[in-house]
């Protein structure tokens, strides 16, 4: 017998979140140990499935087909982005449209764990405008 899949894991839209992580490599660095830090973007996208093992075969063709490469500054050092795995995958409930909620995390923390996490609008990210990686390229 079938196992029922909650509510919470379907998407009534057909569309799903997915995120995911590709760290910057370079051509002529050794394979990193689990102590090396790294430069990645945790990117999250939107894709279309009919289900959620549809839509996480999905998100792994989509994110891990970027193979762009990029180059330092003085163009001396060559590197790749490597897709290394999803971060999440969720489904959206609501059709996409101005307003429509995407995403949604519930919190149980005091009142002044929560205000600490609303950020004015010169902390938001859109707003950051310092260069993300000064000495790369793409």
């Amino acid at each position: 017998m079938a196992k029922k899949i909650p509510a919470r894991n379907q998407s009534p839209t057909g569309w799903w979140i997915a995120s995911y992580i590709e760290r910057a490599s370079w051509n002529d660095e050794k394979r990193p140990s689990a102590g090396t830090r790294c430069y990645a973007w945790e990117n999250t996208i939107i894709l279309k499935a009919r289900d959620r093992e549809a839509a996480y075969a999905k998100a792994i063709k989509l994110a891990s087909s970027n193979k762009s490469n990029f180059s330092d500054e003085k163009g001396k050092r060559a590197g790749r982005w490597d897709f290394m795995g999803l971060t999440d995958l969720l489904p959206l409930y609501e059709p996409i449209a101005d307003g429509s909620e995407i995403f949604w995390e519930e919190h149980s923390r005091t009142f002044e764990t929560l205000k600490r996490k609303v950020k004015s609008k010169r902390q938001l990210g859109v707003f950051d405008d310092k260069p993300a990686m000064g000495d790369i390229r793409g």
